[in-house]
């Protein structure tokens, strides 16, 4: 049977901070690893001051720009490209995200197979290629105690593996609860159906919102033969800043979505 997979249009979008120093990466590797899709590729930028724009306009200038005068948060910068695209799914890419592999177009098969997912992800890498475990399950106050204290080990690491599955040793596709925010597909009508994400949260819980909410749509997959490299730095556990922020979601997030 034809591959129809290059006759579909998937949207893609980025939103960056001040991230000059790993965008170009990851910009590349999106560009030179997706083939069988028509991608079109958003960089919403967020008042950068590191000449993050002008970077990727001079070396990619085949991807659309949107230049916002504020930082308004993680889910407001993407929220920016739904009015601009007009696509059958829609690729939500963290700056700090590298592809190997055609992995957008792997996925996007496998939602051109089954109607019913209406969300995915695809097994997330460390950048010595071992699993970066994430959270698949919605989340519960426990759970976040076990992420913050898994160093301790014992009920924390035992808390923090539930939370993410991570001694399921999941061979097959898998539906999930939360689909992380750092890489995900998902259909651009019910995208847009859902206005996107909440931009009430400035950063963290935004995809475990948008995720609940998508739910009452279809399925979220996981699809651990997929797989993209994240350089993953888990900024909330080293910046006081950074913390308090992820607090603040929390208490959103728990306050939308009463325990």
């Amino acid at each position: 049977m034809k591959d129809i997979t290059n006759s579909i249009n998937v949207s893609a979008s980025i939103v960056t901070y001040n991230n000059s120093n790993k965008i170009i990466q990851t910009v590349a590797s999106v560009l030179n690893n997706t083939h069988d899709v028509n991608l079109s590729l958003y960089i919403a930028d967020n008042n950068s001051d590191d000449n993050t724009l002008e970077l990727v306009n001079k070396q990619f200038p085949e991807v659309n720009i949107i230049g916002n005068s504020r930082n308004g948060g993680f889910g407001w910068g993407h929220n920016k490209v739904l009015n601009e695209i007009n696509s059958k799914y829609h690729v939500v890419i963290n700056p700090d995200i590298v592809l190997k592999q055609d992995s957008i177009s792997a996925l996007v098969k496998q939602l051109e197979k089954d109607s019913s997912v209406v969300m995915c992800t695809s097994k997330i890498l460390n950048e010595d290629g071992t699993e970066q475990f994430l959270p698949k399950k919605s989340p519960k106050l426990k759970y976040l105690f076990g992420g913050r204290l898994e160093r301790l080990g014992g009920v924390f690491k035992k808390l923090r593996a539930e939370y993410t599955m991570k001694n399921a040793n999941i061979t097959t596709p898998i539906e999930i609860e939360f689909c992380t925010g750092c890489f995900f597909v998902i259909r651009t009508e019910v995208l847009k159906k859902l206005n996107g994400f909440d931009d009430r949260f400035f950063m963290y819980f935004e995809d475990a919102d948008l995720s609940r909410r998508a739910k009452k749509y279809g399925k979220i997959v996981f699809y651990p033969d997929i797989e993209v490299i994240h350089l993953w730095e888990r900024a909330s556990a080293k910046s006081i800043k950074l913390f308090l922020v992820h607090t603040v979601s929390m208490f959103k997030y728990f306050s939308k979505w009463p325990i």
